[in-house]
């Protein structure tokens, strides 16, 4: 493949080719004085009394090749590391003008230029190799490695009609002259940066599955606490032996599986707040220990509500600073706040240099807080601790929130 100076390569290529036409066929001759070849921007080459036979190639447009752009992807794997280093592939898209001051001077330059292009169609190797061998200086081109690349040079006609041409040569700020355009393609400039190398394969197996997505359509309870069950109802859930991504970098074995739900409960070391779930089935080839991935579900949310796990009874006096333990522990940037009956009082900002996760909040209390018996809530990121309900079948408050956690407020 090319480097990064393909594009310059190509510019010197096309100059020398015509510079050698210019020789070859004694147009100096024919115009009457030498005749230059360049690879200048428009606006810079001087027209007027003054001006010479001169032809100018001028690159005025790079477009990436839509043959060669998904070739060798993905260029890197899960983890970030570089596998390959694909192609960028580039189209160059040239002006060919043709100068001079005399009657007929550009028309002849422009006539024996477009005939050598068109007896060119493909630059050869061997071409490629002299022309930036002989470049003034030969330095850095010559080891633009153009030759070496896969792909030909290939030089076609690009049709423009008046329209775009006015348009370009006023973008120019130059006087017009006579052009044709032409496209260069496929200039495939590659890194040479080390590559991550896969280990040869000892052994085929193929393995023929029925195509059976899972899909979750819910999950309940949409509010779990920590160390609760959540129940995922979906399909396709057991075509292969699921497990749960809960976004933990290890998967989890649900308890119970059948088609059409998965019950599991949620790890440790998940936050507070909303988090996700997806079905993972993965194949076992039978010849490896580690199974290979295999069909994904959607992600579905459900929220991990935080809990109080300070005992009871709780009491503070107003003006203090109430510390609770809470399960599980809530890292610094979680937004978190205590409940006090319809009264909220969020926590200060925690300290960048604290630890990333605690298991305790300090929550100051105002100390014009009416002293009385509260029950008491946690939010973190919006979520809710829960207060407990009577599960006393024989009680008449069965069903029916106690009130508690609570918690004291003294004078």
């Amino acid at each position: 493949m090319s480097n990064a100076l393909a594009i310059a390569a190509v510019s010197a290529v096309l100059r020398g080719l015509l510079n050698n036409a210019m020789t070859d066929q004694a147009i100096s001759t024919t115009v009457g004085s030498p005749v230059t070849v360049t690879a200048l921007p428009p606006d810079r080459i001087k027209t007027g009394d003054t001006e010479v036979p001169q032809l100018n190639i001028f690159l005025y447009h790079v477009a990436s090749n839509a043959g060669w752009s998904n070739t060798d992807l993905p260029s890197r794997d899960t983890q970030g590391s570089r596998m390959t280093n694909p192609p960028l592939a580039l189209d160059l898209f040239y002006l060919l003008s043709a100068y001079g001051k005399s009657d007929f001077d550009g028309e002849i330059l422009l006539g024996y230029a477009m005939q050598m292009l068109h007896e060119t169609p493909v630059l050869p190797r061997a071409a490629i190799r002299t022309a930036l061998g002989s470049a003034a200086p030969p330095g850095p081109l010559a080891a633009s490695d153009l030759a070496d690349q896969i792909e030909q040079i290939k030089i076609t006609p690009q049709l423009m009609n008046i329209e775009e041409v006015w348009k370009l040569w006023t973008a120019l700020q130059a006087p017009y002259r006579p052009t044709a355009a032409y496209r260069i393609s496929t200039v495939l400039i590659q890194s040479s940066k080390p590559a991550k190398t896969a280990l040869p394969v000892s052994s085929r197996n193929i393995l023929l599955l029925q195509f059976r997505q899972p899909w979750i359509d819910s999950v309940t309870p949409p509010i779990v606490s920590p160390g609760a069950s959540i129940t995922i109802t979906g399909r396709n859930l057991s075509g292969l032996p699921p497990k749960l991504n809960f976004g933990l970098g290890a998967l989890v074995d649900p308890a119970v599986i059948t088609d059409n739900s998965i019950v599991a409960t949620p790890p440790a070391g998940l936050p507070a707040g909303v988090n996700s779930v997806q079905v993972v089935q993965q194949i076992a080839f039978g010849t490896q220990a580690d199974p290979h991935n295999g069909f994904e579900s959607n992600v579905a949310p459900f929220v991990l509500a935080p809990q109080i796990t300070t005992p009871q009874p709780i009491s503070i006096q107003r003006g203090n600073t109430l510390t609770l333990a809470v399960n599980p522990p809530v890292g610094r940037v979680q937004r978190a706040s205590l409940v006090l009956a319809e009264r909220s009082i969020p926590i200060p900002p925690r300290p960048a240099t604290g630890p990333a996760t605690t298991a305790t909040l300090d929550f100051p209390i105002p100390a014009d807080f009416p002293a009385g018996s509260y029950t008491v809530r946690i939010q973190i990121d919006g979520a809710q601790s829960a207060l407990e309900i009577d599960q006393n079948p024989g009680s008449s408050t069965f069903g029916q929130l106690t009130g508690n956690p609570k918690i004291a407020i003294t004078q």
